[in-house]
């Protein structure tokens, strides 16, 4: 079997172990987002119960007033932890995608390399100057991937960090308005009482 066919069937084959290794990855993180949403269904669902009892208890306005406050910073902080679970599911399988793709390349490169190779070995006397040409420009090519790819990685830090920054502020400012609402509802029944 010659050379070239060989390597033209492991790099179909390296292509079908990458696209099997991304769909496991893919399915992987949607099944943890079912599981992060039927735990918060649960949840949800023994919360509702809870306060639907204590909510028949209820006697007076104040009562109700109070209980009323006291769900707002819980229900914040519920809602940033998920946002936060969900964020980490889908960086986490992002993560492995792109680790997948990099090896992918890695491979692809490999390949054209020593297809490089094999072709200088056969090419005919007098035809250096083209392979010299033809490997130059490979090496230009893989550097500027590099470059790119070097330069996404940043990009992408820079993001995930702005988008911890923001959520960080939101949930700071989330605990000031429960905070706040607290502090109307404390002053609230000592002005009724």
């Amino acid at each position: 079997m010659s050379q070239i066919p060989k390597q033209f069937l492991d790099s179909q084959k390296s292509a079908l172990e990458a696209m099997i290794s991304a769909q496991t990855t893919i399915f992987t993180g949607f099944e943890k987002l079912v599981d992060l949403n039927l735990k918060v269904m649960k949840a949800s669902m023994d919360e509702v119960s809870e306060k639907s009892a204590e909510a028949i208890s209820i006697k007076d306005p104040q009562e109700a007033v109070a209980m009323t406050s006291a769900l707002a910073q819980p229900a914040a902080e519920k809602a940033m932890a998920y946002s936060k679970h969900i964020y980490d599911i889908v960086t986490g399988v992002q993560a492995d995608l792109s680790k997948l793709g990099e090896a992918h390349i890695a491979t692809g490169q490999k390949n054209i390399h020593e297809a490089v190779e094999q072709m200088s070995k056969h090419a005919p006397t007098g035809a250096e100057g083209a392979v010299a040409i033809i490997k130059s420009s490979l090496a230009q090519a893989t550097g500027a991937f590099e470059a790119m790819t070097k330069a996404a990685k940043q990009a992408g830090a820079v993001a995930e960090k702005n988008l911890s920054d923001a959520a960080s502020a939101s949930f700071k400012v989330a605990n000031q308005a429960a905070e706040a609402v607290k502090t109307t509802t404390a002053r609230g029944r000592r002005t009724a009482a």
